[in-house]
């Protein structure tokens, strides 16, 4: 890479150079690894494996959900899981266009070009998977919230213009995602596996694309004088946080297709104690980052706190749900 060399740049550039052989050795393609035609991964009106789980879904946690008829249990799961599906295809479109924004003004001899190149190639697959998954329920389901839908145009020039704040949004749409996802994947029993084939061809990848925006922001945030340091402490947190809800939170249609009461509502995104446990949970990595980057100081975990995402930070990245709450 051209301009100033910075600390831990040739092991950064190294380990940019793996990941860019692993997306050459071993990458996927939905309509060859997944096979849509398949009966088992048939999708079929009154299947039960479409209700939402009361251990993982905080729609299938509630009381109200519960004591809905199996029909429209499996209405909602349906609905719920296609629009999942749609704000993930969502969000990897703002990554491609970003990732093509970012690459064009990378120098010759960037292994950051090669790199975020084989991401976008694999987030271009990820996108079809998710279209497919979402045409085969055919739930006209809308997507994100509507802000971010429209913000969705914009996003993609920040990162040449503000590229740590665009890598910190990486991680604040990834991370969600990947979370929800794997806990879905640590209890399979009961889900419909075309869910199933979905989720665990976007997490294998993802892992990768995790990896890479942990690390750029890792080589780059120690690099910066105190002051720009001190405001990307403060940036991190409100970062997670908004798009946390894009993410998370279903769009009002949901609420209004299904005549969901304001209070259950209310109690499921953020104020049951299992939603709140999950806002904390889903950051952790983040957290991590924020202590080696020297962006968790008094002020910032003040911000952490009063946004409802404080915690533990992970011991190592990735590490289960579970084991952190131990």
């Amino acid at each position: 890479m051209r301009g100033r060399r910075l600390p831990g740049q040739d092991e950064y550039e190294q380990n940019l150079r793996d990941l860019s052989d692993a997306s050459v050795h071993r990458n996927f393609d939905p309509y060859i690894d997944i096979d849509w035609d398949s009966p088992k991964l048939a999708i079929v009106p009154d299947d039960p494996r479409w209700v939402l789980s009361d251990r993982i879904d905080p729609i299938g946690r509630t009381d109200w959900y519960k004591a809905q008829p199996l029909e429209k249990q499996i209405k909602m799961g349906m609905w719920r899981q296609a629009n999942v599906a749609k704000v993930g295809l969502q969000f990897e479109s703002v990554l491609i266009r970003g990732l093509m924004q970012y690459t064009a003004a990378q120098p010759n001899d960037s292994v950051e070009f090669r790199y975020a190149t084989h991401e976008a190639k694999e987030e271009c697959n990820h996108t079809l998977m998710f279209q497919e998954f979402v045409n085969r329920i055919g739930a006209d389901v809308p997507g994100g919230q509507w802000w971010f839908r429209r913000l969705s145009l914009f996003i993609p020039l920040a990162a040449t213009t503000f590229p740590t704040i665009f890598y910190m949004g990486v991680l604040g749409g990834e991370e969600p995602i990947d979370h929800i996802q794997k806990q879905f994947l640590r209890s399979t029993e009961g889900q419909h596996p075309a869910m199933t084939a979905v989720m665990q061809l976007h997490v294998a990848e993802e892992a990768r694309h995790i990896s890479f925006a942990h690390q750029r922001l890792e080589q780059v945030i120690p690099a910066r004088g105190p002051l720009p340091r001190f405001l990307l402490s403060l940036a991190l947190p409100i970062v997670m946080r908004v798009l946390l809800t894009a993410i998370a939170v279903p769009p009002r249609q949901f609420r209004r297709e299904f005549d969901i009461p304001r209070e259950v509502w209310h109690e499921m995104y953020w104020r049951s104690p299992e939603s709140k446990e999950t806002k904390r949970e889903v950051f952790g990595d983040v957290r991590l980052l924020a202590k080696r980057t020297g962006l968790m100081n008094p002020v910032s975990r003040l911000v952490w706190r009063a946004l409802g995402i404080d915690g533990r930070a992970s011991r190592f990245r990735s590490e289960p749900a579970y084991s952190a709450a131990a």
